[in-house]
C-alpha cells in the first residue's frame, strides 16, 4: 500500500496541528516498514523532516493552504506519485480531490465560534471565506472514505453538526509529544521527570533570556480568540491585585497577528509581570515546562487540548477551563475554572499555586492520566484506519 499523507503543516510552528502530524509520521516511521508513504511538505518545513527508513519518501508540495493553488495545484502533484489512498491531517482538502483519502477533524470551530476578529480580513471577505470553509468541511465529511476524531466530543460534534455517520468516524487520542528531534535531527527524550545538571545550566539560560526571575504560571498555544488569552489577561490582572506580584504569566506562542494584539492590549491595561516569549525551539520549550509552577489553559472550546497533557508530562500541575473535550482528556489531573469567570480563573490559579494538597494530587492523578495517550497508538490506530479505507477496492 501506498500512503500520501499531507504534511505541509508540519512541525511545532503550526502549533497543535503541525504537532498532530509530526509525530504521527515519526511513529508511523517507527512502527511501519512494510508500506510506502509519500510525505508532502512545504520548502519552509522540508529540512524539519528527515526519513530514516526506505519506506519514506519526501516530496515538495510547496502550496500554501486555504488558497486556489490548493485547490488546483496540490492534486495534481499528489497524482503523480500514484498514491492507494491520502491522509488529509487537517479539512482543507481539495473540493475536487476524487481518489479515496481519510480525513482527521480536529474540531468544527468555525462552526461555533465564527468570529470576524479571529482574521485579518475585512467584514465581506470574512463571511466569503467563513462561508467557503463551511461548505469545504461538509463536503470533505461526505466524501471521505473515513473520518479520524481526536476525541469523544469531537466524534459527537462531527456526527451531529455535519450529519455524519457515527460509524464513519473513530476517535484516535493525539498525545504528549516525545522523542523529539532537535534541530541537529537527534532525537532528545521529552518526557522524564526532573532535569539532569548538564541542563540546568541551559534552563537558566533560557529564564534570563526571557526576563523570567520570578516562579511563573506558564500557557503554551497560539493567540485565536476562541484561545481566550484576552480572559486570561484579564484574570491575571486580577491575580496581581488581589494576590501581590509574586509570580510572572509566561505565554509562549510565534507572535503573529492575534499574538501582537494580546501584547498591545496588555500594555494598554498596564498588566504588570507578563512575558511573551515568541515561538520557543522544542528545547527551550522543555525547559520551560519543567521550571513552571502552573500551566494554565483558558481555552473556550478544543478538539483535544494538547499543550496540557505536555505540561502533566512534564510534571507540572494544570488548571483548565471547564468547557469542550478537556474535562475528558485531563480527567482528574487538572483542577477547572469557568474561563468566561474571571475572578473564578484568578482564584483557581492561585489554588494550583498554593495549595499542597491540590498539587499533589494532580501530580498522582497526571500519572494515571498521561498512561491513556501514546503515539505510538495513535499511528498503529491510524494505519489501521488506512487499511480499512481500501478494503473493498
Amino acid at each position: 500500500m501506498k500512503i500520501g499523507i499531507d504534511a505541509r503543516m508540519y512541525g511545532p510552528k503550526q502549533a497543535g496541528l503541525g504537532r498532530y502530524i509530526e509525530q504521527l509520521i515519526l511513529n508511523l516511521e517507527s512502527i511501519d516498514t512494510e508500506n510506502q508513504y509519500v510525505i508532502f511538505l512545504r520548502q519552509e518545513n522540508w529540512d524539519e523532516f528527515k526519513p530514516t527508513s526506505d519506506n519514506f519518501k519526501k516530496v515538495l508540495a510547496d502550496i500554501p493552504w486555504y488558497g486556489w493553488e490548493e485547490q488546483i495545484k496540490l492534486p495534481k502533484i499528489i497524482k503523480q506519485e500514484k498514491v492507494d489512498v491520502m491522509h488529509f491531517p487537517h479539512w482543507n482538502v481539495p473540493y475536487f480531490y476524487k481518489d479515496p483519502f481519510v480525513v482527521t477533524i480536529h474540531d468544527l470551530i468555525m462552526f461555533h465560534y465564527p468570529r470576524a476578529e479571529a482574521t485579518t480580513l475585512g467584514p465581506i471577505k470574512f463571511w466569503l471565506k467563513d462561508k467557503a470553509h463551511r461548505i469545504l468541511v461538509k463536503h470533505v465529511a461526505k466524501k471521505a472514505k473515513h473520518i479520524i476524531a481526536v476525541s469523544e466530543f469531537t466524534k459527537q460534534d462531527v456526527h451531529n453538526t455535519l450529519k455524519v455517520p457515527a460509524s464513519k468516524i473513530t476517535i484516535i487520542y493525539e498525545a504528549m509529544f516525545s522523542n523529539q528531534r532537535s534541530e541537529t535531527g537527534d532525537l532528545i527524550s521529552v518526557t522524564a521527570f526532573g532535569l539532569s545538571s548538564s541542563r540546568r545550566e541551559e534552563r537558566e539560560l533560557v529564564l534570563n533570556k526571557y526576563g523570567i526571575d520570578k516562579p511563573y504560571v506558564l500557557y503554551v498555544g497560539n493567540a485565536y480568540p476562541h484561545k481566550n488569552l484576552k480572559g486570561l489577561l484579564k484574570a491575571w490582572k486580577l491575580f496581581e491585585q488581589k494576590y501581590g506580584s509574586d509570580y510572572k504569566l509566561i505565554l509562549v506562542g510565534k507572535k503573529n497577528y492575534f499574538y501582537k494584539q494580546e501584547i498591545k492590549e496588555s500594555r494598554n491595561q498596564r498588566i504588570k509581570n507578563v512575558v511573551f516569549t515568541g515561538f520557543l525551539s522544542d528545547e527551550e520549550l522543555v525547559l520551560l515546562y519543567k521550571s513552571a509552577s502552573l500551566y494554565v489553559f483558558p481555552s473556550l472550546y478544543e478538539g483535544f487540548g494538547l499543550p496540557p497533557l505536555e505540561a502533566m508530562a512534564h510534571g507540572v500541575p494544570v488548571a483548565s477551563s471547564n468547557r469542550s473535550c478537556l474535562p475528558e482528556i485531563l480527567g482528574e489531573a487538572a483542577i477547572y475554572f469557568d474561563p468566561e469567570n474571571y475572578d473564578n480563573i484568578c482564584d483557581t490559579i492561585y489554588k494550583g499555586l498554593t495549595d499542597k494538597d491540590i498539587r499533589f494530587d494532580l501530580a498522582n492523578n497526571a500519572n494515571n492520566e498521561i498512561k491513556k495517550y501514546s503515539w505510538r497508538k495513535t499511528a498503529g490506530d491510524t494505519l489501521k484506519i488506512y487499511k480499512r479505507s481500501l478494503k473493498g477496492r
